[in-house]
């Protein structure tokens, strides 16, 4: 069972930055990674930051990266649980307005062609190219052209970003398996538009699949 964690002496901050901070944190149920950004309504960049870390102190809040701050939550078994990397790319894709797709092994493993959880994670972005560092994991995001981000598909999307991963004439016969069943569940409109977006040989094996759903 996981908490998210109060300290008393916060709690009785009936005003002041940290407990507008924290009433902030709570009045956003659903929402569990914040930015210093997210707070600047309530007061400069400078006291939110340090705001922000004596909350840390506290253990209302988890140091996530820098600049990027999550719900305290504690397992009794595990410890102290952090975001997965899928929920901070998302967070911060979502607050640049940016369109995000994982490559080479993370989309391996999210199709479930790969049991293994890479540490250093890389994602393609129209959004602005960064490094951030999660304690022993690495997200990267890498500018890339539109044609990269326009897939519709979430399977087909990640498809294409595997094979591409993997290479030409190296897939093998259970990988082509495997993949042909995960694109026969996509939906048809959004397969045939991605279609489009994959080069020559990836297409070969989309249109394989299109050509099955359709039967």
């Amino acid at each position: 069972m996981t908490t998210f964690a109060t300290n008393s002496n916060v709690d009785d901050m009936s005003i002041g930055t940290d407990g507008q901070i924290v009433k902030k944190v709570r009045d956003y149920k659903s929402q569990r990674l914040f930015f210093v950004d997210d707070f600047i309504a309530i007061a400069n960049y400078k006291a939110v930051s340090k705001a922000l870390e004596r909350l840390v102190e506290d253990r209302v809040l988890i140091r996530v990266a820098n600049g990027i701050y999550a719900r305290y939550k504690e397992d009794p078994v595990l410890g102290v649980m952090l975001p997965t990397t899928e929920q901070i790319a998302r967070a911060i894709a979502k607050r640049d307005k940016a369109r995000i797709i994982p490559t080479g092994a993370y989309a391996l493993n999210a199709l479930g062609l790969s049991t293994q959880i890479p540490l250093n994670v890389v994602y393609l972005t129209d959004g602005t190219a960064r490094k951030i560092k999660v304690g022993n994991r690495t997200i990267q995001f890498k500018k890339t052209t539109p044609k990269n981000l326009a897939a519709k598909g979430k399977i087909s999307s990640l498809v294409i970003q595997a094979l591409k991963t993997i290479g030409i004439d190296k897939v093998t016969e259970g990988e082509r398996r495997k993949i042909l069943e995960l694109l026969r569940r996509e939906k048809t409109t959004d397969l045939e538009h991605d279609i489009r977006l994959a080069p020559e040989w990836i297409r070969k094996m989309m249109k394989e699949a299109l050509t099955n759903t359709k039967k």
